[in-house]
């Protein structure tokens, strides 16, 4: 086994996960998995965090689960149970790919909220090739967030697609030709989402991917406007409109 397990970095409002396995293309062991969700799960607990980054090591993004470990493993429940945390993260999520992003990690990287990626990246899936079926959750995102063909042609087909087949596709939602403008475009977009007002930001961000799901709860959905309604940070945000200056929310 080369590397080291993922790390966790919080800095206020903003967590880092780095995924440090390089030697291996940031290959996850089981026990990645495991530590990936605790921290997720330490993010979630921290109120203060609204923003949150998953980077790789090195030349790739991640390779996916340890083939190798396969046999004897439902690998599928396994990366099923950390995509879907992944997806419902309390923070806004943000995947940053630069080289190679492969099988399971495809749907790590779709679990977020946003996807910003480098000239030079690809993706590809062989779970067919493996004999591997691929598990609900995965099949659900692919098709939620890339439609029905371009989940074909990457699950069925096995394509490899390169940078702008991700960016075509919807996997990408940005594409920045090299690393100083990849990190530049995830800087700016992480202290666009930081000026929001937080429950404003995270309760539509909650209520949106429960709509695309079909599992829209109006009874939450109803206490969150009501919470947005009342709360200091509205009439904060109506202030700063009305007098041109920057808002400053407390997420109250």
């Amino acid at each position: 086994m080369t590397g080291h397990a993922p790390q966790l970095d919080i800095d206020g409002p903003l967590a880092r996960i780095t995924l440090r396995r390089p030697r291996v293309a940031n290959r996850l062991e089981p026990q990645d998995l495991q530590t990936l969700r605790a921290q997720l799960a330490e993010v979630n607990a921290q109120p203060e965090v609204r923003v949150l980054a998953l980077l790789g090591e090195g030349r790739h993004f991640c390779s996916g689960f340890n083939i190798g470990a396969v046999p004897g493993l439902d690998a599928g429940a396994l990366f099923e149970s950390l995509s879907n945390d992944w997806e419902a993260a309390r923070p806004v999520t943000l995947a940053v790919i630069h080289g190679g992003v492969y099988g399971g990690a495809t749907d790590l990287a779709l679990a977020c909220d946003f996807r910003l990626g480098v000239a030079g990246c690809e993706m590809f899936v062989p779970a067919a090739r493996l004999g591997l079926h691929f598990y609900q959750g995965g099949l659900e995102r692919y098709v939620i967030r890339l439609g029905l063909q371009w989940a074909k042609r990457v699950l069925l087909a096995g394509q490899t697609l390169d940078a702008q087949a991700m960016l075509a596709s919807g996997f990408l939602d940005q594409l920045l030709p090299d690393k100083a403008e990849l990190d530049a475009a995830v800087q700016a977009l992480q202290t666009q989402l930081l000026g929001m007002a937080p429950l404003a930001l995270l309760g539509m961000k909650k209520h949106l991917n429960a709509v695309v799901r079909g599992q829209l709860d109006s009874a939450a959905l109803a206490a969150d406007l009501a919470q947005s309604v009342a709360s200091a940070d509205l009439a904060e945000g109506v202030a700063a409109w009305k007098e041109r200056r920057p808002p400053r929310f407390e997420g109250r």
